[in-house]
């Protein structure tokens, strides 16, 4: 979609349609007053016809005194309790709406709209996100897609003042950047299974380091892989005739001499638990196991997009988790890449076997921070459902870092505990530890120790994402999440 910043009053901006927002009560919003004006008080009247409850619209038509073709309006609820996350479901209702209607072009005046503690620039940021993620389709697969191209093309963005021009704009690119690596996370996510494999990954992180000339990609085979020693990572593998990958990323935008930031990312492209097989209901969303890997794509492709002025290493160990012969079994032993030993217990807890292997890996590029990300565990799950991302790191200043960059991206997190007191749970009598803590308590936070043991040189944050990487039922699909904490995290790491 095409962004533009118009300096203009609300009655006089010729558009097809003009979207303003409406409180549940009190004033009406100044943009919104100034249509009621030079309508003669029809938005107040109108305003009877819904209840401005958050996500309600009404769509009205040929206003006197408006130029506007049409006026959206669209709910924001309470005046005291709009938010930032408000304004991002009235913009995504405003867009799914008129994409029903077939209209092209738009403008809105919600830019403007006050939300307490929020600078200009942040509101901008989330429109042009939340306007593109609600434009998103994916049809890729489809023979005949279902698209019949009624997308709405550009939005204007109407603001007062011209002074707030440069920062709106800067801002419109920060938000198409962030959108744009959202949207390929949940394209790689949404891809089948047979199409998205490890060497498909490979081939799409090739793709990147030719598009940008600051990214450079190397992509590590069956045997580069042995030579390192990853023993955990092809212990997963091995039942699965698709060849493990190791993809790495590195995007130089500061000196070579600046420590970079790292992500991981778990690439399991399918997972059907191993020999430990998966229940076969909803066994199809096990493509999205991939989620982390995903994620650090997008936010690749988003550091890059904006030139950010850091250094940034991603790590993508990718492989499919299978039941065959040449599987490993409960009670097999693995020798890390660390050189620690490791008794599988269940072969469903793969994800933190490729990733030990990786986080060892990130310590030859001497990181200032590591963050993996994984749909790891069905247990944070439970423990947070499908609103919040789960966060566990022993560093206090990195764990609240990441914490406010979701909570400025609206992908929040939220922080479990990481303590020595839940290491008990991972003894073993065969090996240095278990992959799995005894029984199911805690069951997200011993995975988050496991990893703990492969991290302690470096400054390190895990997500688990099993709750928040996509969504079941009717709206089935990737969310691209955490791309837009991941982020927010780099853009204020940015010097």
């Amino acid at each position: 979609m095409e962004y533009e910043v118009k300096n203009t009053t609300a009655g006089t901006h010729r558009s097809a349609c003009l979207i303003a927002g409406v409180y549940q009560d009190g004033d009406l919003p100044r943009g919104t007053a100034d249509l009621d004006r030079a309508s003669d008080g029809l938005i107040t009247r109108r305003r009877r016809d819904f209840d401005a409850t958050l996500g309600s619209s009404l769509l009205l038509f040929n206003l006197p005194g408006i130029k506007a073709e049409r006026v959206l309006l669209v709910g924001l609820g309470p005046r005291e309790s709009c938010t930032l996350a408000g304004l991002r479901k009235a913009v995504t209702v405003a867009v799914r709406v008129l994409a029903k209607t077939g209209v092209g072009t738009a403008a809105t005046l919600l830019a403007e709209l006050p939300l307490e503690g929020v600078a200009p620039g942040a509101r901008v940021r989330a429109i042009v996100e939340a306007a593109e993620q609600a434009s998103y389709r994916f049809e890729q697969m489809k023979s005949k897609p279902k698209s019949t191209g009624k997308q709405l093309r550009r939005l204007s963005l109407l603001l007062t003042s011209r002074s707030a021009n440069t920062d709106a704009e800067r801002n419109i690119e920060i938000g198409r950047a962030i959108a744009g690596g959202i949207a390929l996370a949940r394209d790689l996510g949404n891809l089948a299974p047979n199409i998205c494999t490890p060497t498909y990954l490979a081939a799409e992180a090739r793709k990147l380091a030719r598009r940008y000339p600051t990214l450079k990609v190397r992509v590590l085979g069956e045997a580069e892989i042995q030579r390192l020693g990853m023993g955990a990572f092809l212990g997963v593998a091995r039942g699965s005739h698709e060849a493990p990958r190791l993809i790495v990323f590195e995007y130089q935008g500061a000196a070579r001499s600046e420590h970079p930031l790292a992500l991981v990312g778990k690439g399991l492209t399918f997972d059907a638990g191993g020999i430990s097989l998966k229940p076969s209901a909803n066994m199809d969303e096990m493509k999205y196991d991939m989620g982390g890997a995903a994620s650090v794509f997008g936010a690749v492709v988003t550091t890059c997009e904006l030139g950010l002025k850091l250094n940034l290493v991603g790590i993508v160990p990718a492989c499919e988790n299978l039941p065959d012969g040449n599987a490993i079994k409960p009670g097999d032993v693995l020798t890390s890449m660390s050189g620690q030993t490791i008794e599988v217990l269940n072969t469903d807890a793969e994800g933190r076997l490729i990733l030990a292997d990786a986080l060892s890996y990130a310590e030859r590029f001497k990181p200032r921070a590591v963050v993996d990300i994984a749909t790891l565990t069905g247990a944070c799950v439970v423990a947070l459902g499908h609103h919040a991302t789960g966060l566990m790191s022993p560093d206090d200043e990195l764990a609240d870092e990441l914490l406010a960059a979701g909570e400025r991206a609206g992908d929040r997190a939220w922080r479990l505990p990481l303590w020595e007191d839940y290491q008990s749970q991972l003894k073993s009598n065969f090996a240095d530890f278990a992959n799995i803590g005894g029984g199911r308590d805690g069951g997200a936070i011993t995975a988050g120790c496991f990893l703990w043991r492969f991290t302690r040189k470096y400054r390190w944050a895990h997500l688990d994402i099993a709750g928040t990487a996509w969504k079941s039922g009717r709206h089935k699909g990737s969310t691209g999440r955490p791309v837009g904490l991941l982020a927010e995290w780099l853009i204020a790491s940015n010097p």
